[in-house]
């Protein structure tokens, strides 16, 4: 494998994977434009893709992230992904795979993409570091900047650290996108799983304010009496 562990073997073999039908299932969920095009490549099949590539470079995995072809940065995200999960990556490689995320960000431009590799990507490598990063990106004017802000602390939340998903939560409040409400209900309900105390001590402050979809999200494994309390309190509003 090693004499194709680049970009150009990478695109040419996921390309043999292309399928019509799977293409048509992606209008349903995707925006196409000129660059954002589907091929038609299921998602199992660029992932499992991704873990024969996983020894790819991280300048060979810039080139697929700048593809106008979405399978093919849905591979770059998850090569990269696959590393950050591996115990044999080396600290230097990890801070390279991070500093592509950071650098590249304007090519990890959809919500997919973000979910796939901000948790160990970004999270992971921030998990004995500062994270003032991550709040500065919560306050991002680009969307998947702030997502990413909120999906990484899911890593932390799996460790048992929920203090940043809930001052992150904070900074999303008055988010105006769909997509950022839907991120942050998401890591509440799971920082709520780590420290229920402190989710319910949030949705106290702010289920009246906060976004419908978020609070919605967010109270999901609550019982129904707890669900219907915080539900009439944004009611009241």
């Amino acid at each position: 494998m090693s004499a194709n562990i680049n970009a150009e073997q990478f695109v040419k073999k996921l390309k043999t994977y292309s399928s019509p039908v799977e293409q048509k299932k992606y209008q349903r969920y995707f925006k196409f434009d000129e660059d954002n095009v589907f091929i038609g490549v299921r998602m199992g099949q660029v992932f499992a893709l991704a873990k024969e590539f996983i020894d790819m470079p991280p300048d060979e995995i810039e080139k697929l992230l700048e593809s106008p072809i979405h399978e093919v940065r849905v591979g770059a995200v998850s090569i990269m992904d696959w590393l950050a999960r591996s115990k044999k990556t080396s600290e230097e490689r990890r801070k390279e795979l991070f500093d592509l995320y950071i650098r590249r960000h304007d090519r990890i431009n959809n919500w997919d993409l973000v979910d796939r590799s901000a948790p160990y990507v970004v999270g992971g490598y921030l998990a004995d570091k500062p994270r003032k990063i991550l709040h500065k990106l919560g306050r991002s004017k680009n969307m998947w900047e702030r997502r990413t802000a909120i999906v990484s602390t899911g890593y932390f939340i799996r460790q048992g650290d929920v203090a940043d998903t809930f001052k992150i939560a904070e900074i999303l409040l008055k988010d105006d996108e769909d997509l950022i409400h839907k991120a942050t209900g998401w890591m509440l309900r799971a920082a709520g799983g780590t420290d229920r105390q402190k989710l319910l001590s949030f949705l106290d402050k702010y289920s009246a304010t906060m976004p419908r979809t978020a609070l919605r999200y967010a109270i999901e494994h609550l019982d129904k009496e707890q669900r219907s309390h915080y539900l009439s309190m944004k009611k009241v509003k």
